[in-house]
């Protein structure tokens, strides 16, 4: 798995339909390395601190290949890399494949799988459909938050190698569909 784009945004606040939102997720690529810290991405806005940030949700990364799938689904969007609101777009990240508590070097970096993004009213806005939530929650295209062992710089290009695998606990996957049976989904 490689990094295709790091990428960071400024804190922003929004009119979306009559209300004010005050988000991050308007994340672009940059061409410098980012520092991921243990509780966030230096430079990066984190404007909701129960769903983003902290020491199990440090950096969000998201896979490229899944750009597709949304790209047929929501045409006339300005696609651009960061779209997710990711960190890090990943080639190849597969939420299928990977699992909790796998653990990756990469750059300067020790990163470790927590958990599936959950999706929330700022990804509707981002997409002006209020609809990409409930497709969000029924794909496995969650994205992946992890926590940050080894702080350090990472840049595009950056390979991610796996040092450590758990292959008796849960894929990404797996986690994402059990917690949206949990909530009805």
């Amino acid at each position: 798995m490689k990094i295709i784009a790091t990428c960071v945004g400024e804190r922003k606040e929004v009119d979306w339909k009559g209300e004010k939102i005050i988000t991050g997720i308007f994340k672009y690529p940059v061409n410098e390395p980012i520092f991921l810290n243990t509780e966030k991405v230096e430079g990066d806005a984190v404007c909701n601190n129960d769903s983003h940030g902290g020491i199990d949700q440090a950096v969000y990364g998201y896979s490229l290949k899944h750009y597709e799938y949304w790209k047929e689904l929501y045409p006339n969007l300005n696609w651009h890399l960061g779209m997710f609101g990711e960190n890090l777009t990943i080639d190849e990240l597969e939420e299928t494949e990977i699992h909790v508590g796998d653990t990756y070097k990469v750059g300067e970096v020790i990163l470790e799988v927590t958990k599936p993004r959950e999706p929330c009213h700022k990804l509707a806005m981002k997409f002006n459909s209020r609809k990409v939530v409930r497709q969000f929650l029924r794909v496995s295209k969650s994205g992946i938050y992890f926590k940050v062992l080894q702080i350090g710089f990472v840049k595009t290009g950056d390979v991610l190698e796996k040092i450590k695998s758990c292959p008796g606990n849960l894929t990404i996957a797996e986690m994402y569909k059990e917690k949206n049976l949990e909530n009805g989904m």
